[in-house]
């Protein structure tokens, strides 16, 4: 059997080519079905390389669709700094939903733990709703935690925005589903297939630029939890957690309560890469104190509608 042209082409990209070329599809996949898209999008590097793939995917054109932040208001300066410098660059629309306008009106209440990563549901869920969102685009991948693996690619939400196992759809040769009924929407992952270690190299490759945090400085932490968390306006540190002064490096950016920093002398992305290949926790396994509360505890939110 004599093999094609176009699978010659196939057949000479490489993993992150095959993983951008696959993540592109599934961009203007969705711009073709539904009509009010939205990016999340956090500063994270996650949410980053989503955002670059998107400009690649629609380039020259702008991206045809905003970015939406749920900010539990307790974001690092150099995270929410990063991201307001990335919506300008590309001359973005940005809708906040803020934790903290919840709390204020008594919509929310603040954790006896400070944490308010928990907390993000609900002014998610009435972002979508009131600006009418029915594809939701986000940067998790199955190789984060057990909950994600379990995620299509497109993951249909019920009406309250609830994820339920039995109604996702088979994925068979890049074929994706994205009929809802009204009040319904979609959840969708161009990076369920990659890895931290992709997304490195491919940030690496793609030179994308990232917040300070994900590379080693020096930073005033205290440890709660096994974990190296900065002070700020979250609960800690408490009177017998005592503040030192190393050289850290975040993997992942949430809120500053739950989300710990690590010690690290990657100070550049050869040095994270190489940090990153040789360890045997993925990110939040290691610095997500939110993923600890329960065995389930991402399964149980992203059926209260969590990302």
């Amino acid at each position: 059997m004599k093999t094609t042209e176009s699978t010659q082409a196939v057949n000479k990209l490489d993993a992150l080519d095959r993983l951008e070329s696959e993540a592109i599809h599934i961009f203007r996949e969705v711009a073709g079905e539904f009509d009010r898209p939205v990016i999340l999008f956090s500063g994270g590097k996650d949410s980053t390389v989503l955002l670059h793939l998107a400009v690649k995917a629609f380039w020259p054109a702008p991206v045809p669709f905003p970015l939406l932040h749920v900010d539990t208001g307790h974001n690092l300066d150099e995270v929410i700094e990063f991201r307001d410098r990335t919506v300008e660059r590309y001359g973005l629309r940005l809708v906040v939903a803020s934790v903290q306008d919840f709390i204020d009106d008594g919509r929310l209440q603040e954790r006896p733990d400070g944490t308010r990563n928990p907390l993000q549901t609900v002014p998610l869920l009435d972002s979508i709703t009131s600006n009418k969102f029915d594809a939701v685009f986000g940067g998790g991948r199955r190789d984060e935690e057990r909950a994600r693996a379990k995620e299509r690619i497109f993951s249909l939400r019920n009406s309250f925005g609830q994820w339920e196992p039995r109604r996702q759809r088979p994925e068979l040769w890049n074929l994706y589903n994205g009929r809802h009924r009204a009040g319904e929407h979609v959840r969708v992952f161009p990076l369920s297939n990659w890895t931290e270690l992709d997304v490195w190299r491919y940030i690496q490759r793609e030179n994308i630029d990232l917040p300070s945090i994900y590379y080693a400085h020096r930073r005033e932490v205290f440890q709660r939890d096994g974990m190296w968390l900065t002070a700020g306006p979250w609960f800690g540190p408490n009177a017998d957690e005592t503040v030192r002064e190393l050289t850290v490096r975040y993997r992942t950016v949430g809120d500053g309560s739950c989300t710990g920093a690590i010690q690290s002398d990657a100070a550049d992305i050869e040095a994270v890469i190489a940090e990153v290949s040789a360890s045997r926790l993925t990110e939040r396994g290691a610095t997500r104190a939110d993923d600890r509360l329960s065995e389930a505890a991402m399964e149980d939110r992203k059926r209260e509608g969590y990302f």
